[in-house]
């Protein structure tokens, strides 16, 4: 009888790639897009797949398609041989002395303000890394870290029902904006929020880490915003709040010219279409988080970044 190994070694690497890429993103068309191949050659080893397997790996719902329990199992066997595998590149850096292996940071949207700023540092202290960076919302993230997609992940709220790691590393006020030519725009003493009731206001989409501190700050304050439109990234924001669609609470992160690590006290650049509008209870004091399963070993590049985000030894950031 043929032992695990030798029953792994009939199916083919491209066989796995095609199967882990439909599995991640629900689709042969993207999956095919995604490896650079026909969409035929997907469906080719999906199918020669499913046949060393014994059993189908994925079955229509509706317009598309889903796994099937045994893709399921499948989805989550290969995850374990790619961390295997990584933990054995891990291995060959300690042997030689070198820092290798591969670093996957997933990040929420309105990080990619400031998430390359630590990165590059990071990648010049260890050119034996390998880094890939995943920019979604929060949604996905967190579906990232249901499947230990990423070693690690930058958002603001973390998720209640995974056992997680967090560690905070950089703060997150939450500031208002509003265009440049509104009436209160020039206004030196703060605003009462109740003063804003009538304004519209711009959101993020739902879901979204910044709308659920928002949201939760109004129901705080008693104020019940009106919800003119909601927009699924920070510069769609911006540019609205710019046009003169309404008004936003957005990261400071995102519109202030302020150095990482610094309290958001700097000034929006004067030559844009919006300001900084002072309002009675903003900022709203958050903080970023980096985040990790507990239940799973960290790879030894995680490791190393998350030391270098809490400012160990070596590898303190310049923030």
């Amino acid at each position: 009888m043929p032992t695990a190994i030798q029953r792994l070694l009939r199916t083919s690497p491209q066989q796995l790639r095609a199967f882990e890429a439909t599995a991640r993103l629900m689709s042969v068309t993207q999956a095919a897009r995604t490896l650079h191949v026909s969409q035929p050659t997907v469906s080719v080893q999906l199918r020669e797949l499913a046949a060393l397997v014994g059993e189908p790996l994925f079955e229509p719902m509706g317009r598309g398609i889903r796994l099937t329990p045994t893709g399921e199992a499948l989805q989550a066997t290969v995850a374990e041989i790619a961390t295997c595998w990584q933990r054995f590149e891990d291995r060959l850096g300690d042997l030689s002395g070198l820092l290798r292996g591969r670093l996957r940071i997933a990040a929420v949207t309105t990080a990619e303000y400031f998430v390359p700023d630590l990165l590059g540092p990071f990648a010049a202290m260890h050119p034996g890394v390998e880094i890939d960076l995943a920019v979604e919302n929060r949604d996905r993230v967190i579906a990232r870290l249901h499947r230990q997609t990423d070693d690690l992940a930058v958002m603001m709220l973390p998720p209640q029902a995974l056992p997680l790691h967090s560690q905070p590393f950089l703060d997150n006020p939450l500031v208002v904006i509003a265009p440049r030519s509104h009436p209160l725009a020039q206004r030196a003493k703060p605003v009462p929020l109740d003063q804003l009731a009538g304004e519209r206001w711009l959101m993020r989409e739902a879901g979204s880490g910044t709308r659920l501190v928002t949201e939760k700050h109004f129901a705080d304050h008693g104020f019940a915003p009106r919800i003119a439109m909601s927009l699924g990234s920070n510069e769609a924001i911006k540019h609205a709040v710019g046009a003169g669609l309404g008004l936003a609470v957005i990261s400071a992160l995102t519109v202030e010219r302020a150095q990482m690590g610094q309290s958001a006290a700097a000034s929006v650049d004067p030559g844009a279409p919006w300001v900084r509008l002072p309002v009675e209870g903003f900022p709203i004091q958050r903080q970023w988080l980096l985040v990790w399963r507990s239940d799973a070993p960290l790879a030894a590049p995680a490791q190393r970044f998350v030391s270098y985000l809490r400012g160990d030894a070596a590898d303190k950031p310049m923030l």
